[in-house]
């Protein structure tokens, strides 16, 4: 998981924290909201827990909210090992980046966002196309829902 940020018509910043699975190459969620503290990000990684299972291992990056208390106990609780990259290293998360760039090329700079909810709104449906509609080259153009399903 790695964050971004952009803004909106009206000046005003915003994050988004975007959440790769590696394996299926999909975005298993995007948390899109200004600012996005350690706790709002524990709450919104247990939502994305009741619609899938949480890995063993989040790579990330030191991000203050990802390096936060409310982050580490939320860790340790769920028993998920929080794998940080070595600082100015984004290489050793090459999925997360790669996905960065595809969505600020594909979505964020192609969108003028009035306000908060229609970023969501944007977002949420960009994620859609990305994961259901959008071949992927790294798996000989098929989806990630069909490529998950044939390693089933």
């Amino acid at each position: 998981m790695d964050f971004v940020s952009d803004q909106l018509a009206s000046g005003r910043r915003f994050r988004l924290l975007n959440i790769v699975n590696d394996f299926r190459r999909d975005c298993a969620s995007q948390l899109v909201d200004t600012p996005i503290s350690g706790r709002r990000l524990a709450r919104f990684l247990d939502e994305v827990a009741q619609q899938r299972s949480l890995p063993a291992s989040i790579v990330c990056d030191n991000n203050p909210q990802l390096t936060s208390k409310a982050m580490f106990l939320w860790a340790r609780e769920r028993k998920v090992t929080l794998a940080f990259i070595q600082p100015c290293k984004p290489t050793q998360n090459v999925f997360i980046e790669s996905f960065n760039g595809k969505f600020r090329d594909d979505c964020l700079n192609q969108y003028w966002f009035p306000s908060l909810a229609d970023a969501r709104h944007e977002i949420d449906q960009w994620r859609a196309h990305y994961n259901y509609v959008r071949p992927h080259s790294s798996f000989s153009y098929l989806l990630p829902v069909a490529y998950a399903q044939r390693c089933a």
